[in-house]
């Protein structure tokens, strides 16, 4: 069983904060089970974008996993925008979670797939 949307934002933001990198929740999502999307601003105009990881994933049924949404490398802003707004056309319960990190760090651990 997958922890709920809610609970898991709640725990991500105390991540964050512990990594003393500022998160705020930009769009809140259906409690129980929103998809999450996570934007990770590096302060220069670029973002990186990571959302829910395509069915199939091993553990994707009981773990969040996740994908770059947007190509390998970060992308502009207003590309990010774009594609969000996209996807809550598709989804509007999801949720959209935004940090602010130089570094590109996206404290996803070894749930992220980079490839």
């Amino acid at each position: 069983m997958r922890v709920k949307s809610e609970i898991w934002v709640l725990a991500y933001l105390r991540r964050c904060q512990a990594e003393a990198v500022p998160a705020v929740i930009v769009r809140r999502g259906d409690a129980a089970a929103g998809a999450i999307f996570i934007c990770v601003d590096l302060l220069d105009g670029t973002v990186s974008l990571y959302g829910p990881a395509p069915a199939g994933f091993v553990g994707g049924e009981t773990e969040r996993r996740w994908v770059r949404c947007l190509g390998v490398g970060p992308v502009g802003s207003a590309e990010a925008r774009t594609y969000l707004a996209r996807q809550r056309e598709f989804d509007p319960d999801l949720w959209i979670i935004e940090i602010e990190d130089r570094a590109g760090r996206h404290f996803l651990g070894e749930d992220a797939v980079e490839g």
